[in-house]
């Protein structure tokens, strides 16, 4: 199992994406027991390698090496350390919680659950790459299915022509006047998506190939690289800033966040919840597995534009999810939002903030995860977004309820919850070398608990409207099911964090210690937080 886990956790998803091929349409059920028959085995083997994973020993383990190209210097070189382990469990869970969310699917059942099993296996690749071709194959890799998952099972981003005012008259957005395509804005969405991530990877794409070109070593073996590569001068810093900002599209920091609320809003509920919990998280984890491997120097004189640029992802993604009246709208901005938090604990490089940046990406993956399931599932109900017009659904929806006051809870980061202990290491270890923006770290989470329940009270309580009153709550097995295998992870790993913070801990230390070494930090903290 330890020798072949990574290539069962990565190939089990695609070949049930090529046995779905062989299963007549009309078999929707089989489609459905494939999927989740083989997210299931990527769950358990994710599992596996998380609990398996020898803390005293650290670095990258499982590994799987198969030489591709000798002239070129690539192999097929899968590996996961303390960082990439958790990310892809984050992305089994929600691959597997996603067939299910997804169950009442009818229109290309077969389809649909394909490319929802290639858009998890590339984020997958992505976390478990250890070459740099194959990173950027698996990375671009989810484009394609993002884009198809939104233009034919997505829906309009902003209901143009269904919202109206308390008088009923019509409202239409004025830039979705402009840019709506006829209406049609989930193929806006969908396009603007595929043109964001496209150019954000040509531009690190370049970086990658400049890494290969003046390296030397003639390989894209990251390890080889990360030993034996020397950058220096104007060539690392041009390099680090393509790295930079060609990954940081996807995460999305400001101002290249456009395109992600918009694509949130139109994708149905599974694809919102992968594209939300790991699809983002690929931005980030691809700044640390390249920018802090590769070019430590560097990236300790040029981090600090993330400390700068992360304070306007958080207020200004904030003040758009309270002001929004769309359901995905307000999620869709918080999620980047959040990602803000997750560039400040990466910007301090301390060994707390940074073991909490990589913690709340696995956090925010499950309770994003959870609001964008339940999202899905009163727009399937109702057949509107729109806050306003809904109310006093908690009569019809009492389960759902409770399981929207738990995510809600997640994201603020509750006591009790895996967000919430990564939120106080981000602020404690970013306190000393950034305090303004642990300020505005700590007012954002003030404004994320003001426009969560808002939207709760909008959806949930109040009076019921009459219009509403068929609405049905989730009472069977596969409906309730990846909610509360979401909530049961995001709860008992709040309140057993430990293995969790020694798997991240013992790649984190290490990694900062290198960097430490190359450029010394001013100021040294303590690399015990937890017990």
């Amino acid at each position: 199992m330890s020798e072949y886990a990574l290539l069962i956790i990565l190939f089990a998803p695609f070949l049930g994406a090529v046995a779905l091929i062989f299963v007549p349409r009309r078999e929707a059920l089989l489609t459905r027991l494939v999927a989740a028959t083989s997210s299931g085995i990527c769950l358990l083997a994710s599992l596996y390698i998380f609990f398996a994973y020898d803390i005293e020993r650290g670095g990258f383990q499982f590994v799987q090496r198969f030489p591709w190209s000798e002239e070129l210097g690539i192999a097929f070189y899968l590996g996961v350390d303390g960082i990439g382990g958790p990310l892809v469990l984050a992305s089994a869970i929600l691959l597997f919680a996603g067939v299910f969310v997804s169950w009442h699917i009818q229109d290309r059942t077969k389809e649909f659950y394909i490319f929802l099993l290639i858009l998890a296996a590339a984020t997958i690749g992505v976390f478990m790459s250890l070459d740099l071709f194959f990173l950027y194959f698996f990375y671009e890799m989810s484009v394609l299915p993002m884009y198809l998952l939104l233009g034919i099972w997505g829906s309009h981003t902003k209901g143009y022509l269904s919202m109206t005012d308390p008088e009923g008259r019509r409202l239409r957005d004025s830039v979705g006047f402009i840019f709506n395509f006829g209406s049609n804005s989930k193929e806006y969405a969908a396009m603007k998506l595929t043109l964001f991530l496209s150019a954000g990877a040509v531009v690190a794409l370049m970086g990658i190939l400049l890494i290969y070109h003046f390296s030397g070593l003639h390989t894209f073996d990251i390890l080889v690289l990360r030993e034996q590569a020397h950058f220096s001068g104007t060539l690392a810093t041009i390099i680090w800033l393509l790295i930079f900002f060609g990954f940081a599209s996807i995460a999305p920091i400001w101002p290249l966040h456009s395109w992600s609320p918009v694509g949130h809003a139109a994708a149905p509920a599974a694809t919102s919840m992968l594209h939300a919990g790991v699809l983002m998280k690929l931005g980030h984890f691809s700044i640390i597995r390249v920018g802090y491997e590769i070019l430590p120097e560097t990236t300790r004189d040029l981090i600090p534009i993330a400390a700068i640029l992360c304070v306007f992802s958080i207020i200004y993604g904030g003040l758009v999810s309270y002001f929004a009246k769309d359901t995905k709208y307000v999620i869709g901005y918080s999620s980047s939002s959040h990602m803000g938090y997750i560039f400040l604990g990466m910007a301090a490089l301390d060994y707390i903030s940074l073991t909490g940046a990589v913690i709340y990406m696995f956090a925010h993956a499950l309770a994003t995860g959870m609001l964008f399931a339940m999202a899905g599932w009163v727009y399937d109900q109702t057949h509107t977004r729109d806050i306003p017009s809904l109310g006093g659904l908690v009569e019809r929806m009492p389960f759902l309820a409770g399981a929207f006051i738990v995510a809600c809870m997640a994201s603020i980061g509750m006591p009790g919850t895996v967000n919430f202990i990564a939120e106080v290491m981000i602020i404690v270890g970013s306190w000393q070398k950034y305090p303004f923006q642990v300020i505005v770290a700590v007012l954002g989470i003030v404004l994320t608990m003001a426009y969560l329940f808002r939207m709760m009270r909008g959806l949930f309580y109040g009076r019921l409207v009459p219009e509403y009153a068929h609405v049905q709550d989730t009472h069977a097995f596969v409906d309730r099911m990846p909610l509360l295998l979401m909530i049961f992870c995001s709860i008992s790993l709040g309140i057993f964090p430990g293995h969790f913070y020694e798997v991240v801990r013992s790649t984190v230390v290490p990694m900062l210690d290198r960097i430490n070494q190359v450029a010394p930090l001013l100021t040294q903290t303590s690399t015990s937080f937890l017990p």
